[in-house]
């Protein structure tokens, strides 16, 4: 009999099947893949009076972000005064979306430069995997 599981709740371990997992023994999901950081010179634009909230998109990064990659934007220099980077996330393919919060006036961000970049850091979570439905398995 063929294991289809990577661990045999029995006790005995038989090692993967090659034919049914993956080719290496891993938990079938929240493994991350890839992690990255990349400076980047974005450049916003002035938000809505404040107090306010502004989602602003910057398409085409060249990092190569798909949709469901965690992110997470920090600005390395002084950033504008009233202005707070509050959320990041991924919108679309290589598209970076940034929540700004702007505090009083109309601020805007500070534009990213070589010395000063928008530091984004980048968690690929592995792809779920589907365990086989018979033989002996640990259900995770």
């Amino acid at each position: 009999m063929a294991f289809p599981a990577v661990t045999n709740a029995t006790g005995s371990n038989p090692g993967p099947n090659n034919a049914v997992v993956p080719d290496t023994v891993q938990s079938p999901v929240g493994n991350l893949i890839k992690v990255g950081r990349f400076a980047l010179n974005l450049v916003p634009i002035a938000l809505a009076a404040g107090p306010s909230i502004g989602v602003q998109a910057f398409a085409a990064t060249g990092i190569g972000l798909i949709v469901g990659d965690f992110v997470q934007v920090e600005y390395q220099g002084l950033q504008t005064t009233n202005v707070a980077i509050l959320d990041s996330r991924v919108s679309a393919v290589d598209t970076l979306e940034v929540k700004f919060l702007a505090t009083t006036g109309t601020p805007t961000p500070a534009a990213g430069s070589t010395t000063n970049p928008y530091i984004v850091t980048v968690w690929r979570v592995q792809p779920n995997w589907t365990a086989p439905a018979s033989g002996n398995q640990l259900d995770w």
